[in-house]
């Protein structure tokens, strides 16, 4: 298949070519095409449903977090999963994971809900489903979206180098069950909590210190740490 006029950073572009090529991939954007005819909002905006790949091309994803769905709220999804545009105010799960840093890492909570900052880092802020209805939770669930993102999880869980995954709740504990970590004899770091909404986080999230132990793992294997401040 021609990928040429996908807009997608080129290393994954090259390794997902075989995804882009298959039957699924081809519905989901007739599906797409149609919710858009019928004069339905999609969030994030097209150009903006590969983001998490664009920012963190795959030779430099070094964490992973994963997400579930795009917030379906106007303005709010750009393709990074927790994370909200500069000016929309962070939604309750981010504002745990805000809480979780300042008493792991002694921090000062952002103000923003933007975290494209961590992208640029190497994490992968991956959501299983890429786009979402206006107004409609979990509308595009069942379409494609999560086969695909699986691909992705795959290719990182491949690499060479250690990885940190930050699993965040059953059902990216579910998604990413496959990933052989340090303690089943492989290589990467594979660290469990459950989900930051309010529903569960004073449930073992809270206290978790997924941020630290994930410097002391990228520390221990010689890499350089994430600065997970937020700057203005």
């Amino acid at each position: 298949m021609n990928t040429d006029h996908i807009k997608l950073e080129e290393s994954w572009k090259a390794a997902l070519s075989d995804e882009f090529a298959s039957p699924y991939m081809s519905d989901l954007r007739t599906f797409l095409q149609s919710e858009k005819a019928a004069g339905k909002q999609i969030f994030p905006k097209g150009s903006e449903y590969f983001r998490a790949l664009d920012l963190t091309p795959l030779n430099q994803v070094r964490v992973v977090i994963l997400g579930q769905d795009p917030y379906h709220g106007p303005g709010q999804a750009h393709g990074l999963c927790f994370s909200v545009q500069r000016g929309i105010r962070p939604p309750p799960s981010l504002q745990n994971i805000y809480k979780e840093l300042e008493s792991d890492l002694d921090m000062p909570r952002p103000k923003h809900g933007f975290l494209e900052h961590w992208a640029k880092q190497g994490i992968l802020l991956l959501n299983s489903v890429l786009t979402v209805e206006d107004g409609q939770a979990a509308s595009h669930r069942g379409k494609g979206w999560e086969r695909f993102t699986d691909a992705i999880i795959k290719l990182v869980a491949a690499k060479e180098e250690p990885v940190i995954f930050l699993l965040w709740g059953s059902y990216a504990q579910k998604k990413a069950d496959f990933v052989k970590s340090v303690e089943q004899g492989g290589k990467h770091l594979v660290l469990k909590s459950v989900h930051p909404s309010p529903l569960s986080a004073h449930r073992g999230f809270l206290g978790c210190k997924h941020f630290s132990q994930t410097n002391m793992f990228l520390n221990n294997n010689g890499l350089r740490p994430i600065d997970w401040s937020l700057p203005e």
